[in-house]
């Protein structure tokens, strides 16, 4: 926490996206790697990845292996979903219905893609430091033959709380969470988003509904409305922090899907994970190396500091806040 540090602090120059790049493969009306050509959309627009890690046809590897080489077939399919046509805006500065309309959407492939497959994961990685190749507004979900490993550790610690307690866990953490506040970041009468008591990254956040949910198709439009809000209020504070386009990685995680759906996971609840790498200001991240790769990750800075400052940030975005002073300025 007292850590002494003598690297960048600056704020580095701002990257310039235009609204429409004709070579941009995610813009309206543009030619992708595949040869297809994008519709005008004007809204979020779905798309087959153009190079997918899972494909529904991926060859069964066979069952003659030693006991130490297993292996099996991952099948899957794979999805690209940009959520507005312009390439100069991010989901805190779109509008909150057209946030909804992203949220719809990601109900919608829930719903389709569960009824085949086990797991349907939502993720976006935003900024390049997060190891996305396009700045376009957009996510991906892959749905999968198998329960990866995260789901898979997750629905085991959720079912051995509620065999034990029962009743959800995250449904329980979210309660406790809202009466000690310490952690809570912001909040709606539907939502909670904390910087969750086991957070190891420096600004990670856990984002819960408030009543028990398990998956994200099941959420009312009322619901989904305050989501959309919360969601900008979150995203701005974090835009807001060093005044940059803030990188992250996130995702839902919802009751698994396919068989599962006629299995009982009343342990299941809701969530979504944002992991940000931004530690002390818009260029020095944190490197998860050394002991915390090879031994237990440490923290720099305490989940109730990290959401003291965020709590603390404003909801107003400061590039509104920016354009508002230039247009005083001009006048």
């Amino acid at each position: 926490m007292k850590r002494p540090w003598a690297g960048q602090v600056e704020k580095p120059p701002e990257e310039h996206i235009p609204r429409h790049d004709p070579r941009n493969p995610l813009c309206p009306g543009n030619t992708r790697a595949n040869g297809e050509v994008n519709p005008d959309y004007d809204s979020t627009f779905l798309f087959e990845n153009d190079f997918p890690a899972l494909q529904p046809d991926a060859p069964d590897p066979g069952s003659d292996q030693h006991p130490l080489f297993q292996s099996k077939a991952a099948r899957g399919v794979c999805k690209v979903m940009c959520f507005h046509p312009w390439s100069d805006v991010t989901l805190p500065l779109m509008e909150k219905q057209e946030v909804v309309k992203v949220i719809d959407k990601w109900a919608e492939l829930v719903e389709e893609l569960g009824n085949t497959y086990p797991w349907v994961q939502i993720f976006e990685n935003k900024g390049a430091m997060m190891g996305c190749s396009n700045p376009h507004p957009h996510c991906q979900v892959w749905a999968s033959n198998f329960l990866p490993n995260e789901p898979a550790l997750s629905d085991r610690c959720q079912r051995a709380y509620h065999q034990k307690h029962g009743e959800p866990l995250l449904l329980q953490y979210a309660k406790q969470e809202a009466e000690k506040k310490e952690r809570v970041v912001v909040e709606t009468s539907d939502w909670l988003a904390v910087v969750p008591y086991w957070a190891t990254w420096p600004y990670q956040t856990l984002l819960l509904p408030r009543r028990h949910v398990l998956r994200i198709n099941d959420l009312t439009a009322e619901e989904r409305e305050g989501l959309a809000d919360i969601m900008k209020r979150l995203l701005t504070k974090y835009d807001n922090l060093f005044e940059i386009s803030f990188p992250y990685s996130m995702g839902w995680h919802g009751a698994p899907t396919g068989p599962h759906l006629t299995e009982d996971n009343s342990h299941w609840q809701l969530h979504a994970h944002y992991y940000p790498p931004l530690l002390r200001s818009a260029t020095v991240k944190k490197f998860m190396v050394g002991y915390e790769m090879l031994a237990q990750e440490q923290r720099d800075l305490t989940p109730e500091q990290a959401a003291e400052k965020l709590r603390n940030l404003p909801e107003e975005h400061h590039k509104t806040r920016e354009n508002l002073e230039k247009g005083g300025e001009e006048k």
